[in-house]
């Protein structure tokens, strides 16, 4: 096996991950420079299809204010959120935003050059800065991977996942294994910094608005590695998912549409919002969603209908290009035509346990955007943080990093030696039905451990679960990226179930029909590591 080192390996090619490897480059301790990995094309990502945009707490947005800000995000994540890391996100959200528009992201202005901000679920200003219309995620995500790709410090492996990390005696993170699915070779990459920005866990599920790759590989690697993962029970579920009979995966029709006023409608034309939140479409995203499943449960229909018509076309045509022209695509005209919607998995407030600079409880080994948990989001992440959270905490990171002495390992004891010996050893030529699978796995995931959640499913789900991995006989070396992704989901879908079983209560986008109420005693975080039972910590 071939083997090579670096000063930091960034796992993932989302905003996150790019915006750290930009500015990593820029620090004058990178000796041996940076590598980015992406297991499929560089840049596909969650990141790529955010739609809506991100929060920008601006200086010259005089509606605007730190503290509101922090107010509107701690109620909806419903308890969990914590204030002190809020308030720094928030803070440092204005020079982010200024860093993204320096390196060339270009924001939607007015006709006299000022920002345009719009509004989302649950935020009480227009504080939602967008680009080219609809595509915020797309326009940066393009942005960086122009500037990554013309920076001679950062290598880019592409069609490449990491399938270990190398733990040393001391339980430090030393590197990783890594194995190109076009060659069918294994390398083993020796670096002191690992950074993990491999985003969400939507492909676990039947139906989410996330592309391919979001299979939670970087939750799996940091479990197996010993980190500290927390609350991994809090999935979100989009209200408004676009529904089309056949679709692999259900694009996402953003919040910021109903922002500019679209109204939710049944399947016999009724508005039902008003019945069920006070702020109606702009309740929070659980709310929305629970509702619209109530309606769809008691009107017998698989979808409800966004009424987006009262925009004004030419307003539409401007602000929703690209999910004009996708409805198009399906004969749907949002301008005369309801949108048929339905929820679907679209982000995870769970994940690997870390501050705001990325560091997780393993020496070594860092985690950012959508796979960490920062405390942020806490039960139900508040729209649009998302991505301000992915560039302030790789920005973080970077500063952290660049105090740090970055010299891959020189020595190489016998605990790594043994996890790169499992590589080189051959491997039955079993073969497996990898796709059906993980059709299975996500029924499972959406009829088990979904929007709605009591005891019995929960248990049933990890009944099935355990069947699944009995037929999938592989233990650690895999035949190709997607067994190894499967094998990931499998380890992940098993940890979000256990928590859900732990948390016997409905907080955020948790929802348990058993335990409908909120425990005040349950302000806590749900903790586990590998090997062992979630618990609850302070």
């Amino acid at each position: 096996m071939k083997y090579s080192k670096y000063s930091a390996v960034i796992v993932g090619s989302g905003i996150s991950g790019l915006f750290c490897a930009l500015k990593l480059a820029h620090q004058i301790n990178m000796p041996d420079g940076i590598l980015v990995v992406t297991k499929s094309n560089f840049g596909e990502s969650n990141s790529k299809y955010a739609q809506g945009g991100i929060v920008g707490v601006m200086e010259i947005n005089e509606s605007d204010s730190v503290d509101l800000h922090v107010k509107d995000t701690l109620k909806a994540g419903a308890g969990l959120s914590e204030e002190e890391i809020t308030r720094f996100i928030s803070e440092n959200s204005d020079e982010v935003i200024n860093e993204l528009i320096d390196y060339g992201v270009d924001f939607d202005r007015d006709e006299n050059g000022n920002l345009l901000y719009t509004l989302e679920g649950a935020h009480s200003v227009r504080r939602i800065l967008h680009a080219g219309g609809d595509a915020t995620g797309s326009v940066i995500e393009k942005t960086l991977c122009k500037l990554v790709k013309s920076n001679p410090n950062i290598d880019i492996l592409e069609d490449t996942i990491v399938v270990e990390l190398l733990m040393d005696s001391d339980s430090e993170c030393k590197g990783a294994i890594i194995y190109n699915d076009d060659t069918k070779e294994y390398e083993t990459i020796y670096s002191s910094a690992i950074v993990l920005a491999t985003g969400g866990i939507g492909q676990l599920y039947k139906y989410t608005t996330n592309p391919k790759v979001a299979t939670g590989d970087g939750i799996e690697l940091a479990y197996q590695a010993g980190a500290i993962l927390q609350d991994l029970e809090f999935v979100q579920f989009h209200p408004t998912a676009l529904v089309i009979d056949g679709a692999e995966n259900r694009f996402l029709i953003s919040e910021s549409v109903r922002g500019e006023g679209a109204v939710l409608l049944d399947c016999y034309n009724k508005e039902f919002m008003s019945e069920y939140h006070e702020l109606k479409e702009l309740a929070p995203r659980d709310i929305v969603t629970r509702a619209i499943y109530d309606r769809m449960d008691k009107t017998g229909s698989d979808r409800v209908y966004l009424d987006a018509t009262i925009i004004p076309s030419e307003k539409a045509q401007k602000r929703f290009p690209t999910i004009m022209k996708v409805c198009n695509k399906y004969n749907i005209d949002i301008t005369k035509d309801y949108i048929p919607v339905a929820p679907a998995a679209h982000y995870y407030m769970g994940g690997i346990k870390a501050g705001v600079d990325g560091r997780t409880s393993v020496r070594g080994l860092f985690a950012i955007g959508e796979c960490s948990s920062t405390g942020l989001h806490g039960a139900n992440r508040l729209a649009s943080n998302s991505l301000l959270e992915c560039v302030v905490c790789a920005y973080e990171l970077a500063n952290y990093l660049s105090f740090t002495s970055l010299i891959p390992p020189s020595k190489i004891d016998e605990n790594i030696m043994s996890t790169i010996e499992k590589y080189t050893k051959p491997l039955s030529d079993e073969s497996f039905d990898i796709s059906s699978l993980k059709s299975r796995l996500k029924d499972i995931m959406w009829n088990y451990a979904g929007i709605l959640r009591d005891e019995d499913k929960l248990l049933k789900g990890l009944d099935e679960i355990y069947k699944l991995k009995s037929e999938f006989r592989r233990d650690t070396k895999c035949l190709n990226k997607d067994e190894y992704e499967l094998r990931n989901m499998l380890c992940v879908s098993q940890l979000i179930i256990k928590s859900a079983l732990k948390r016997q209560e409905s907080r955020g986008a948790h929802y348990r029909t058993d335990f409908k109420n909120i425990n005040n005693k349950g302000l806590h975080n749900c903790v586990i590591k590998c090997e062992g039972e979630p618990s609850f910590v302070k």
